[in-house]
């Protein structure tokens, strides 16, 4: 799933949960389960872009992420606190995050970065575009709906 995907669902538990000892956990495992549906990020088709234009592709997307998380704090759960909102997104993205070194750089010292790659190699669904953008979009939307209602 894309950064700005991993943000919104970070932002939502955020909201809807104020406990960083449920919260926290949670954010991780959102990350899993998000990438168990199929979808398209910017490392899909990896091998046709350049390492220069997969970094400012990723750049932009976690800016996007973040303004777009902000934004449903803003209209839908205005209370949310914004650094625990910060962390918890972090969190729900940290996977991604942990595995940059590694993705970008092919950085394996420390062989955590590797380690991390491969693991999320286990459940990563690529499907390619426009298809792998809508399935988040749904997914995403959908569990705002959920917890708009909730």
């Amino acid at each position: 799933m894309t950064a700005t995907g991993h943000a919104v669902i970070g932002a939502i538990i955020a909201a809807k949960v104020g406990n960083p000892t449920l919260a926290i956990p949670l954010a991780v495992a959102s990350h899993v389960i998000a990438d168990t549906i199929p979808h398209w990020d910017v490392g899909t088709n990896r091998g046709k872009k350049s390492r220069k234009s997969l970094i400012y592709n990723a750049m932009f997307d976690v800016l996007l992420g973040f303004f777009i998380a902000f934004l449903i704090l803003g209209i839908f759960f205005p209370g949310t606190d914004p650094f625990y909102a910060i962390a918890i997104i972090l969190i729900a993205q940290s996977l991604d995050w942990i595995t940059a070194p590694y993705y970008f750089f092919r950085i394996t010292n420390p062989p955590f970065f590797l380690w991390t790659y491969k693991f999320q190699k286990l459940f990563d669904q690529k499907l390619d575009r426009p298809w792998g953008i809508i399935t988040q979009v749904i997914a995403v939307i959908a569990l705002l709906v959920i917890a708009v209602k909730t």
